[in-house]
């Protein structure tokens, strides 16, 4: 058991009394002045002290006019308006921003659910400055101390042998790596990053509950919280002494990759287990904002006991890794065999010093609460020193002693597992002693006395409670509540071989009744930690009030990095994108090199189908208007029309096989095309398509703006949520409607793709796929029309045009004159028509040439291939005016076979060696 002496505030709480701001009785400050308080034994950070209680304010659970700490007096003070209509307004900018920022933690993380926005609460967790000097003095040296252990267990393991560690903790827990054994860090140092989840106690002290060293998260939260929350209140967070918290970062990327061996100009990527992971969102915006490559495993190499990054220009160079895979899962010939995740002779790389894993594989043990009861003892052997953060007294159950100890300890204690469940062991959800009956208390006892090296026991610990805002439903209305906190803080490695404490952290917030965490659907708050002076940076107070409608969500993130480094725009932000490769030498640039970034071939494959099921959403929805329009109007006598529309509509899945034909039964073929538009399993329409695009996104998120993924998640949720109780419409009415608002906003997703993405080889592919997939589409719809005889007939004529979205264009150019030449000639060869095949298979040639560079110029053989449309002799094309032409036939058979040809050749030259070949994304 860990027996230390905490350090306390409550002498730093009297000393600062006379100095908080009384609570005023007007209006405005009411709302603090009823807030509620901590139940009765918790500190209240509101009021920084367990409140004093009257009986009837044991009764009504408010605080009456209890003096404030003296942060949150000076954070009220710099609130024009603290009425609840005021902060009713705030909460919903909040809420609104956490919707377009695309922020969310996947609880159950696969394509059906929904994911779960992130949730984050109005006010800030507030730190003061005396409290964080303890912490950071207490954090820096538990992370030392727990460097000593790793260099001891993977070296002379003497801690071991002098039974100052039990061999069952370290050597038989999961998270211990016997590959590992005897192998010197890279870079010198095992622990690059760790985070320390702490507590306040009743007494006002901080408390270590646990701590994670394998792949901590919450780097990425923060600092969404960090933008939102500092938008929210800007004069408070500008006038207040609150800590930036970018130095930090940028001193930990510095430090990686100057112990990597590569140095300075190492190549750092991501691993990340990809988009299903409950945090991804957080891995594709670190990336973004600390200009790394996501990665997933299967872009990973091995190669003579290096790693490379396969990208569309060969094998790339990776120095160093940061891992967001648990330690069992990065390797599967050495550890997990059926991984997935990870990248198959990477701890043989790890071995021979040429990547640097961070942290180093391995380290999953420290993160057994058990270890924290001998601390205090390794301290003194290891550091010669006292320990100044205490642990909250725990007893691992494997030993005799402590096992006597602390079974009559049981309802004042909480039981936790000792191992995470792997091979051969269970493992069980940690329970609260008190909220046991004696009857269970028993069974656990039990179960302690039969396994204790699989039980810990920890004391329980009254969290402390911050203050929250909840709303009442009414604009008018709402209260400041109270719910328990937990603050996670991190200590990231530095570019001097030391470590830093992170000026923040992650404050996770639970039930009143006890902490929950983010996996059972626990809230979030910002954490300002105050510094002993006031900001002196006043440049960013102007940023942080500038998030208007009229800003772009890209332009408003990447103030929130200025807003966050005191006005200085941190050199880690969205628009530094590494690795960067040369490319070319421009005189504008007075003889830089000018660069472009990495491109990977799963981002590549991702990107050309992304393209691809974009094209194809709006190809199937413009066909699912026009037939639901024909269907709907007088042209459903126009049997030529009719049969065209549904020989396309059975051919591009909208509605399945065996269904009767229009012609045959009108209101069925109607009724089953509607309720098809949403179904995802056995159709392939609009639905199944704006699912498809969005997990092809997803894959490549960290490359996409936040307005840009905004639009696709907007655009998925208005189709699917346009009716109610999750049941497609049945009027074709409310159906069209639905159709016209998608087709607005993929129009500008469109926009977003054209304008908003840089012109790199990724967006080439993406532009590419697109192209494509216009080419086979439009050939396919005119071979049909003239085998049906469509085109001889003017509700005919009208729907290829209506089809090819060019009705407007061929009016303004030839008025009322319908003939097969005009059409051909706006739909087939025009140059300038973007709808007509010549144009596209012209675009589609000079995309695949300017990838010439790649593959050994074997894209540019691909754009030969593609047929010259615009050269094309329309005399050949119109020599029969009734029925097909062959010559006009054969020619849209050649835009198919090229449009597929063209596509197999690029999975052949650019993604056969992906996960999954042949195609892109499961759906």
């Amino acid at each position: 058991m860990e027996n230390i002496r905490p350090f306390s505030t409550a002498s730093q709480s009297a000393a600062s009394s006379a100095l908080r701001k009384p609570a005023l009785a007007d209006a405005q400050d009411g709302t603090f002045a009823q807030a509620q308080t901590a139940p009765a034994g918790h500190w209240d950070e509101l009021q920084g002290g367990v409140p004093l209680r009257s009986q009837q304010q044991q009764a009504g659970g408010t605080a009456g006019f209890a003096p404030l700490s003296r942060e949150w007096s000076q954070f009220i003070a710099h609130l024009p308006d603290v009425r609840p209509a005021a902060l009713n307004v705030r909460m919903a900018q909040l809420e609104r921003q956490v919707h377009d920022n695309g922020i969310s933690y996947n609880v159950y993380a696969d394509a059906d659910r929904p994911q779960r926005p992130w949730s984050l609460d109005l006010f800030p967790l507030m730190v003061d400055a005396l409290s964080w000097q303890q912490i950071e003095s207490g954090v820096l040296q538990r992370m030392r101390l727990l460097e000593h252990i790793m260099a001891d267990t993977y070296g002379p393991q003497r801690l071991l042998s002098q039974g100052q560690l039990p061999a069952a903790l370290v050597q038989g827990h999961p998270g211990y790596l016997h590959a590992m054994q005897g192998v010197p860090p890279v870079g010198g140092q095992y622990l690059s990053l760790a985070a320390f989840d702490l507590a306040r106690g009743p007494d006002g002290c901080w408390w270590l509950l646990s701590q994670r060293t394998q792949a901590p998260s919450g780097l990425g939260y923060l600092l969404e919280n960090r933008q939102i929350i500092s938008r929210q209140f800007p004069q408070a967070f500008e006038n207040m002494p609150v800590q930036r918290l970018a130095n930090a970062y940028r001193g930990w990327i510095d430090g990686l990759k100057q112990r990597s061996p590569a140095g300075a100009h190492a190549h750092i990527a991501l691993l990340t287990p990809g988009p299903y992971n409950e945090t991804y969102f957080e891995h594709a915006y670190l990336a973004r904002y600390l200009g790394l490559t996501l990665v997933q495993g299967s872009d990973l190499t091995v190669r003579d006991e290096h790693v490379f990054l396969k990208t569309l220009q060969g094998l790339q160079p990776v120095h160093g890794l940061v891992k967001r895979v648990d330690d069992e899962w990065l390797d599967p010939l050495e550890l997990n065999a059926e991984s997935t995740l990870g990248v198959p002779g990477l701890l043989q790389a790890v071995r021979s010093g040429h990547v640097l894993v961070a942290n180093a594989p391995g380290s999953g043990f420290l993160e057994s609460n058990a270890l924290l009861g001998f601390m205090p003892a390794l301290a003194q052997s290891l550091l010669g020193e006292a320990l100044q953060l205490p642990a909250i007294p725990s007893w691992w159950c494997g030993e005799q002693a402590a096992l006597q100890d602390v079974l009559p300890r049981l309802p004042e204690s909480v039981i936790k597992p000792t191992y995470p469940p792997f091979s051969g062991r269970s493992s069980f959800e940690p329970v609260i002693g008190q909220q046991l009956s004696q009857r269970a208390r028993d069974e656990w006892a039990g179960r302690i006395l039969r396994d204790g090296e699989a039980h810990t026991v920890q004391a329980f610990l009254p969290l402390s409670h911050t203050p929250t805002w909840q709303r009442d439903g009414v604009a008018d209305k709402g209260s400041v509540s109270s719910r328990p906190v937990i603050l996670r803080v991190f200590a990231m490695a530095d570019a001097q071989g030391g470590w830093q404490v992170l000026p923040g952290g992650l404050a996770r917030l639970g039930t009143r009744e006890g902490i929950a965490s983010m996996q059972r659907g626990g809230g979030s708050a910002d954490v300002w930690v105050m510094g002993r002076t006031p900001a002196t940076d006043t440049s960013t107070q102007s940023q942080s009030q500038s998030s208007g409608s009229g800003q772009s969500q890209s332009q408003s993130q990447s103030q929130s990095f200025a807003t966050d480094t005191g006005g200085v725009r941190s050199t880690l932000s969205a628009q530094t994108q590494l690795p960067l490769q040369p490319h070319t030498t421009s005189p504008l640039t007075g003889g830089l090199a000018q660069r472009h970034r990495l491109v990977t071939s799963r981002a590549a494959e991702n990107l050309f189908w992304m393209g691809r099921y974009t094209e194809r959403c709006e190809n199937t929805l413009r066909l699912s208007r026009l037939a639901l329009d024909v269907l709907g109007s007088e042209d459903q006598a126009c049997a030529p029309l009719v049969a065209w529309l549904n020989q396309l509509a059975l051919c591009h899945g909208l509605v399945a096989p065996g269904v009767p034909a229009a012609l045959q039964s009108r209101r069925v073929f109607e009724r089953t095309l509607v309720a098809g538009l949403w179904d995802t399993q056995v159709t392939t329409g609009v639905g199944y398509n704006l699912k498809a695009i969005h997990l092809a996104a997803a894959n490549v998120r960290e490359r996409l703006s936040p307005e840009h993924w905004s639009l696709i998640e907007q655009t998925q949720d208005a189709f699917f949520n346009s009716h109610p109780a999750g049941m497609p419409p049945q009027d074709t009415v409310q159906a069209q409607r639905v159709l016209a608002q998608t087709s607005q906003l993929l129009a500008a997703m469109t926009g977003a793709q054209t304008d908003r993405m840089s012109r790199d080889d990724g967006w080439r592919l993406l532009s590419i796929g697109r192209h494509i997939e216009r080419l086979d589409f439009l050939a396919f719809a005119m071979q049909v029309a003239l085998q049906c005889g469509t085109l001889n007939e003017q509700a005919g004529f009208d729907g290829v045009l209506a089809l090819f979205d060019s009705t407007i264009s061929f009016h303004a150019q030839y008025q009322q004159s319908r003939t097969i030449e005009a059409l051909l000639e706006l739909l087939i060869v025009n140059p300038d028509n973007p709808r007509a095949l010549g144009w596209v298979a012209h675009t589609l040639r000079g995309r695949l040439a300017r990838m010439g560079h790649l593959a050994e110029g074997r894209t540019e053989s691909l754009a030969q291939a593609v047929p010259r449309l615009i050269d094309t002799d329309l005399g050949l094309l119109c020599d029969e005016v009734q029925g097909t032409t062959p010559a006009l036939n054969d020619l849209l058979q050649h835009c198919r076979d090229a449009a597929r040809n063209t596509s197999d050749s690029l999975n052949t030259l650019f993604f056969a060696h992906s996960a999954q070949t042949g195609h892109s994304v499961g759906v």
